[in-house]
């Protein structure tokens, strides 16, 4: 099947822009269906090598920090530790993806001929045509987008119950301080859990 050159100049610009918006931190969860999480009020965090869920706890740079960020943000929710009898346990992954990105310069060339009907150039014939299409070089550039994954689960049924994620472009200039309390404070926005101290 061949593109026609419009589209497929369309469809390259529509990459670009997706691209050029992935600049911040974005943020999603996923929650089992017919769940209540309001019930879960302790929690204890899957030891590292443990493989009663099939995972283990993320140890890599930066686990002790993002463990710390996420405690601060569940204790916020009036959540508990307990490592003795939990009602859920979390655990943590972090991955680091190589990406490509395309872009085009911004120059302007002729493009395909068109033909239309009479009405397009007199009475009685077709006429061959030009029009502008976006041309310019396109360029292949790379980069790293790094991905933070916390998941919560049943400790009896050993099922997942809430999964949160956030992602973001990563490059040497990117303050990683910031970026992990950010990215853990918005995963832990869509966590439907809120108890009163004490409750």
């Amino acid at each position: 099947m061949r593109i026609h050159p419009i589209v497929g100049s369309v469809f390259l610009f529509l990459i670009v822009l997706l691209s050029a918006c992935s600049s911040g931190i974005h943020t999603s969860s996923w929650r089992a269906k017919g769940v209540d999480l309001k019930v879960y009020k302790s929690y204890a965090w899957v030891v590292p090598g443990d493989t009663t869920l099939g995972h283990r706890r993320d140890d890599k740079l930066y686990g002790g920090s993002i463990q710390y960020l996420a405690d601060t943000e569940l204790k916020a929710k009036g959540m508990t530790v307990d490592t003795h009898s939990p009602d859920a346990v979390f655990m943590f992954d972090t991955r680091l993806e190589d990406h490509v990105r395309y872009s085009q310069s911004p120059s302007v060339s002729v493009g395909f001929g068109v033909a239309g009907p009479a009405y397009y150039g007199g009475p009685g014939y077709y006429v061959g045509g030009s029009v502008p299409v976006a041309g310019g070089e396109v360029t292949t550039s790379y980069y790293k987008q790094g991905t933070l994954v916390i998941e919560m689960y049943d400790l009896k049924t050993k099922k997942i119950l809430w999964r949160g994620w956030a992602n973001k472009e990563l490059d040497y200039s990117t303050d990683m301080d910031y970026t992990l309390r950010k990215a853990i404070h918005d995963i832990f926005v869509y966590l439907p859990i809120k108890h009163k101290p004490g409750s």
